[in-house]
């Protein structure tokens, strides 16, 4: 028989370095706009999910049962879907849900975890500037609107400028907490 102790699954999902930068809805830990936040915009998400379902599936019944295509289905899922990648890209952020490669920050002692934390959240920080210069260009230089709905484009694209916000916004509190914590003389060495 195997004596052999199976190792706890938390310890390769968990980093305690992270815990100070995290954002929990459940334990009220974060700044609560950034809380309040994120539970609207996963309420948000499932009500953009239950939409695009049922309007894909009107479209799949209609062209299989009627041999009519609802020519909207498809015009107003590829919007909801737009919506659903970037409020889900800004929700799954602020759960810090996106994939990493964390191999190194994970040996690293806090001092070095901090810092490899700092310029990782000032890069996102800057990237959404970025981001945000290009979609306010869109939007001020676009009037158009769908062929068949009529809704105007800027609305749709506002949902790139809303993700790059709150993501911006959360990666310059990180990098503060951050911050914080490499300067702190507590934080180790």
């Amino acid at each position: 028989m195997d004596t052999q102790a199976t190792p706890d699954p938390h310890a390769y999902v968990e980093d305690p370095n992270r815990r100070p930068l995290e954002l929990d809805i459940e334990q009220r830990r974060g700044p609560a706009p950034f809380r309040w936040l994120t539970v609207i915009m996963e309420q948000l998400i499932a009500a953009l999910l239950v939409a695009l379902i049922l309007a894909v599936s009107a479209n799949v019944v209609g062209r299989s049962l009627f041999n009519h295509a609802l020519p909207w289905a498809d015009e107003l899922a590829r919007m909801l879907f737009i919506w659903l990648v970037f409020v889900g890209a800004a929700a799954a952020f602020a759960r810090f849900e996106h994939i990493a490669v964390d191999f190194l920050v994970r040996r690293l002692p806090p001092r070095g975890a901090y810092l490899l934390y700092l310029l990782q959240h000032l890069i996102i920080a800057a990237l959404m500037g970025v981001i945000l210069w290009g979609g306010a260009l869109v939007v001020s230089r676009s009037t158009a609107r769908t062929a068949l709905l009529g809704v105007p484009w800027n609305l749709i694209n506002a949902s790139l400028i809303v993700c790059a916000l709150f993501i911006g916004a959360v990666a310059l509190w990180r990098a503060w907490q951050s911050l914080v914590r490499l300067l702190s003389p507590t934080s180790g060495s």
